[in-house]
C-alpha cells in the first residue's frame, strides 16, 4: 500500500481509543491527514507491521518526510507538529484564555492599545467558526466564507499586532492575586496579567454515535443558521433533539430542504407546545420519538448518506436516507478548569455584569461561555471587542493606584 507523500497517515481503526483520540487531536488543529483503517484495508496490517518491528501497534502515524509516531500522545504529537506551547515571558497585561472568535477579537483591540497579550488556546485559533464548513452570515463576505478561512484571518491579524499565541495547551487553573492573576496551564507553567479574559466558548454535544467524529462539517452540523444553506432541495434532512433548538432549527430548514426529520431520544418532544404545534402542522416535517442515532454512515463522496436509527422500545434498527443532519442536543460550556473559582449558573455558564466583570477582580468573560450570550459568531466578536473596551479601564485604574 503507498501513502500520500503530501500528507499525514493515520492507521489505526475505529474500535482504538487511542486512534480517535489522535485523530480528534489533528482535527482540533485543523491539521489534515489520510485515515486508513485497518478493518476496512487490512492489506495496511503488513505496512504497520514493517514500521514497528514486527508490532501491530496503533494508530502509527506517518508524517510526509517519512518519520512516524506509535500511539504518540496529544503532548508528542504537538511537539511533533512544532505547535508553540510555551510563552516567551512569564508576565503580561493581557492573558485571553480562548482563541476563538471572541479571543481574537478582544486580543487585536488590546495589542492595538500597547498591551502585551498572550492566547492561550487548547485547541487551534478560530473555535467553532475554524471547524464550520461555511459561514453565510457574516458580514463583509456576501458570498460566504469558509470557517477555516475566517479564523486564519483573525489569527494573522492578532499575529500582526504582536499577539503571542499558545495552541494545543490547555488552562488547568485562574486565581485572582491581588491586582494580578495566575493563570496555569497543562504543561505546568504559570503566567501572570494584570487582568484575564476567559473566551473558552462552548461545545455541542454530541450523538457518540459510530461514524459522527469522521463526517462534522461533512453532512453533520450544529448550526442550521449557518449550514442551512447548503441543503437547498435536498431530499431529507434530519434534526436530532426535540428541544427547543431542535424544533426552531428544523423549521428553519424547511426553507431549504424538502423535507425534515426531527429524531427524538425521549418518548415526548421536550420543546415548547407552541413550537411543537407547529412541526406537528407542518407538512415538510415529521417526528420520530423514542429513537436513539446508532449510526451516520457516508457515501462514495465521503458525506452524509443516511442515519442509523434504533427503536428504543422494541431493539429494532433501519436506515434512514438523510444528506443532512443537524444536532441539537444542547451546548456544555468549557469551564471545568476554572474549579468554582468564578460564579457559574446552573449549567456552568460564567456569570458576569453588564461590563464583562466576573465574580474574581480582573477576571472578564465573552462569547459563548458568558451566561447569557446569544451563541452567535457576529456577537462573540461584538463581545470580545467590548470586554477588550472594559479591560483598557481595569488596567488603567490598576496603574493609577
Amino acid at each position: 500500500m503507498e501513502l500520500s507523500p503530501d500528507t499525514i497517515t493515520v492507521i489505526g481503526a475505529h474500535w482504538c481509543p487511542d486512534c480517535r483520540r489522535a485523530k480528534t487531536f489533528l482535527a482540533d488543529q485543523r491539521i489534515a491527514y489520510d485515515w486508513i483503517d485497518l478493518e476496512q484495508y487490512p492489506e495496511a496490517i503488513e505496512l504497520v507491521e514493517k514500521i514497528n518491528g514486527g508490532s501491530r501497534s496503533i494508530p502509527t502515524i506517518v508524517f510526509p518526510d517519512g518519520s512516524h509516531l506509535i500511539e504518540p500522545g496529544n503532548d508528542e504529537l504537538a511537539d511533533k507538529l512544532g505547535l508553540s506551547r510555551s510563552a516567551r515571558s512569564s508576565t503580561y497585561d493581557v492573558i485571553i484564555v480562548g482563541g476563538g472568535p471572541a479571543g481574537l477579537t478582544a486580543s487585536i483591540y488590546a495589542a492595538r492599545e500597547n498591551q502585551s497579550v498572550l492566547i492561550i488556546e487548547k485547541s487551534a485559533p478560530g473555535g467553532q467558526a475554524g471547524i464550520t464548513e461555511r459561514l453565510d452570515n457574516y458580514p463583509g463576505f456576501p458570498d460566504g466564507v469558509a470557517g477555516v478561512e475566517l479564523a486564519d484571518r483573525m489569527r494573522r491579524q492578532a499575529e500582526r499586532y504582536g499577539v503571542e499565541i499558545l495552541q494545543a495547551v490547555a488552562v488547568t487553573s485562574v486565581v485572582g492575586d491581588g491586582d494580578c492573576v495566575t493563570v496555569t496551564i497543562a504543561t505546568g507553567d504559570s503566567y501572570r496579567a494584570r487582568a484575564v479574559l476567559v473566551a473558552t466558548g462552548s461545545v455541542y454535544r454530541r450523538t457518540d454515535a459510530e461514524g459522527e467524529a469522521d463526517l462534522i462539517g461533512a453532512g453533520i452540523h450544529f448550526c442550521a443558521t449557518c449550514d442551512g444553506p447548503f441543503y437547498r432541495g435536498a431530499e431529507e434532512v434530519v434534526v436530532i433533539g426535540g428541544g427547543n433548538s431542535g424544533l426552531e432549527e428544523g423549521l428553519f430548514l424547511t426553507q431549504f430542504a424538502n423535507h425534515v426529520t426531527v429524531v427524538e431520544y425521549s418518548e415526548k418532544l421536550a420543546g415548547s407546545r407552541l413550537l411543537q404545534d407547529k412541526v406537528l402542522a407542518h407538512p415538510k416535517m415529521s417526528v420520530i420519538l423514542n429513537t436513539k442515532v446508532v449510526k451516520f454512515q457516508s457515501g462514495e463522496n465521503g458525506k452524509l448518506e443516511h442515519v442509523e436509527l434504533e427503536d428504543r422500545a422494541a431493539g429494532e434498527r433501519r436506515q434512514h436516507d438523510a444528506s443532512g443532519a443537524f444536532v441539537f442536543i444542547g451546548l456544555d460550556p468549557n469551564t471545568a478548569f476554572l474549579n468554582g473559582v468564578l460564579e457559574l449558573d446552573e449549567r456552568g455558564f460564567i456569570i458576569s455584569d453588564e461590563q464583562f466583570r466576573t465574580n474574581v477582580p480582573g477576571v472578564f468573560v465573552a462569547g459563548d461561555v458568558r451566561h447569557g450570550s446569544t451563541k452567535q459568531l457576529a456577537s462573540a466578536v461584538g463581545e470580545g471587542a467590548a470586554a477588550s473596551i472594559q479591560i483598557r479601564y481595569h488596567l488603567d485604574k490598576v496603574a493609577a493606584r
